[in-house]
């Protein structure tokens, strides 16, 4: 007797729910992305008990013709593709036919739907009809779905808690609208609004209406293109920072997506800008060939993969670098309140009738408004006859010498001919600071004409010994210097074996080992920029990283290398620096290129303005 038999098409769908229906945001993503799929301008999401026990959506979109109602929720039937060649060139959301039946196998539902002329309502209780028959109905559709997984109690008890599942469904729902800011949304949760977008097509505006207008100004937009590519998006400042990656948004074609890939090349963008452990706060839209795309890997859509991702990756990091190149990223010091914009202050009847009633306090028509407000004039008067005289903002800096506080730092460079002198930027990101004094040996306070400045000295002195090492690193060919005394490294034979593996790899950032028998190295050379009396700690540190890294990129050691010679060689808190000393720390740190975080990401320079000085004092209301 024959063991293999074909599955029922209500067993085979509720099998294949398991997968495309998760929770009750799966529901709501596969029920929104068939509304934006039928051309609807305005969508609402109703839910009760976070989705659990009733999920609505209502949508002014083409609706589903009568005949192909019942056809709509059988498994595998789609308007979207008619044959093989279609997978390779989609442009909807969705294609796989597989939603509507894989919900309606699991819940209870009710579906109200007209293209305009004559409408139909069908109820469907474990994906078995119970009820059809004409209904009128305005154009598009009003699905209803209650009593979620009550025919799969297992999938039920494993629900998470509301507030849990609530959080799922705002996030699908914050992410799709984002994609689609073209498209009015409505997020409701047991009567209260929590989300709702005008539809304007301003991404911006949707960025306020969910992380609320102070972080939503301090998002700045970028793009780049390529012959393949067009990536561009918004990118909150360093200073606006999240404990995950959960508050990056990368969208292809429209599509939320996931990719660890496109992550990484967004926090690589970032670079020593970010704190170590936090996250940027990123909208990220990709357009591309829908032939380069794959995105029929996974039943939830959100997992894909695409041709030339090596390509992709760094066209999104120099997008972002050259964005960050461009801002002045020093944080103001004054302490903001900030209100929670993304509720509402009242709730009306959402009607498809009538248009939208502009309410929600973030929602502002002008881009411009979303702006900082320009500070108040103050006619000031100098504060010190001495400031006349100092060079004005933009002025080109003469060469600065490398900084040297004592000898337990790295020596300053031979005095090179004018021409090959370090030059400032013409258009420097950081105005001239005045030295003034400093707070606990740690922190050195400064001032201009718009402000105060508060300078973190072991930061700032971490971010020019940093780049200068980032650019010593590796320059092997006739900069070496032959030691009088030769070094001796001993390491344990397991360490001994594992080095001689990666010899090459230390002959490039200018790391010459011989073998010296007995576990032992020789070293008999190093660049000339290391500092004095310290080549051999700077050798180990740098070997040990190497065997600490799990897969060798030369590019990631120097890196690496750079970070830990800039953290080890710098002065520390409570180290008391003269006025002269600290003077050339601040104008050496203007002329970095990154003078706003250290290579570990913490921010150097705090400012208080004038007239936020001012109004502390009440001098001004």
């Amino acid at each position: 007797m024959a063991k293999i038999r074909q599955l029922d098409e209500a067993l085979a769908n509720k099998i294949a729910a398991g997968e495309v229906v998760e929770r009750p945001a799966s529901v709501v993503k596969e029920l929104v992305e068939n509304a934006i799929d039928a051309e609807a301008t305005i969508i609402e999401v109703d839910l009760e008990e976070a989705g659990l026990s009733s999920i609505r959506i209502r949508d002014n979109g083409n609706g589903i013709e009568q005949d192909d109602i019942m056809a709509a929720f059988s498994r595998h039937a789609t308007s979207k593709i008619s044959n093989e060649h279609d997978l390779f060139r989609i442009r909807t959301l969705g294609f796989r036919g597989e939603a509507l039946p894989s919900i309606a196998s699991v819940s209870k539902v009710e579906l109200t739907t007209s293209t305009g002329e004559n409408g139909t309502y069908l109820k469907l209780i474990g994906g078995e009809v119970a009820e059809q028959k004409p209904a009128a109905s305005r154009q598009g559709t009003d699905i209803q779905i209650t009593e979620l997984f009550f025919n799969t109690p297992a999938r039920l008890k494993y629900m998470k808690t509301i507030h849990t599942e609530l959080g799922n469904a705002t996030d699908i729902v914050n992410r799709i609208s984002l994609s689609h800011p073209e498209i009015s949304f409505r997020l409701r949760h047991n009567g209260k609004i929590l989300l709702q977008t005008n539809g304007k097509g301003d991404a911006r505006q949707v960025l306020a209406a969910i992380y609320g207008m102070h972080t939503a100004k301090k998002m700045v937009p970028f793009n780049k293109e390529s012959l393949d590519f067009e990536v561009e998006g918004y990118a909150a400042l360093p200073e606006i920072t999240r404990a995950s990656r959960n508050y990056i948004s990368i969208l292809i074609n429209g599509r939320y997506i996931r990719n660890y890939s496109i992550t990484r090349a967004i926090q690589a963008g970032y670079h020593t800008l970010l704190p170590i452990g936090r996250y940027p706060i990123v909208l990220l839209s990709i357009k591309m060939d829908p032939v380069l795309v794959d995105v029929n890997v996974h039943p939830s859509k959100q997992e894909v993969r695409f041709s030339k991702e090596q390509e992709l990756t760094e066209i999104i990091t120099e997008a972002i670098k050259e964005l960050f190149k461009k801002q002045e990223l020093i944080p103001s010091g004054k302490v903001e309140k900030v209100k929670n914009y993304h509720k509402p202050t009242e709730q009306t009847h959402f009607s498809f009738d009538e248009p939208i009633k502009e309410q929600h306090p973030v929602q502002v028509n002008d881009k411009s408004k979303l702006e900082e407000p320009e500070p108040l004039g103050l006619n000031e008067e100098p504060v010190a006859q001495a400031r006349e005289e100092k060079p004005t903002w933009n002025q080109a800096a003469n060469g600065l010498p490398a900084f040297s506080l004592s000898s337990d730092h790295y020596e300053a460079e031979k005095e090179a001919p004018e021409n090959q002198q370090p030059q400032m930027q013409e258009a420097s990101r950081v105005p001239p600071l005045y030295a003034i004094g400093q707070m606990h040996g740690t922190y050195i306070l400064s001032q201009n004409e718009i402000g105060l400045y508060i300078i973190d000295q072991h930061a700032a002195q971490e971010r020019i010994k940093y780049e200068y090492f980032k650019n010593k690193v590796g320059q092997v060919e006739s900069e070496l210097q032959e030691l009088l005394v030769p070094l001796t490294l001993q390491f344990s034979t397991d360490e001994w074996i594992r080095i001689q593996d990666h010899e090459k790899e230390l002959e490039k950032v200018g790391i010459f080992l011989e073998d010296f028998g007995g576990n032992g190295f020789i070293v008999r050379a190093t660049p000339t920029w290391f500092p004095k009396g310290e080549e051999a700690g700077i050798i180990e540190d740098m070997i040990e990283q190497l065997l600490r890294m799990k897969k060798v990129n030369i590019a990631k050691l120097r890196e690496e290398a750079a970070i830990l010679m800039s953290c080890k060689r710098s002065i520390k808190a409570n180290h008391y620096l003269r006025h002269q000393d600290m003077q050339q720390l601040l104008d050496e740190l203007r002329a970095t290129a990154d003078p706003f975080t250290c290579p570990h990401g913490r921010p150097i320079i705090i400012h208080y303005s004038t007239y936020e000085m001012e109004k502390m004092f009440k001098r001004v209301m």
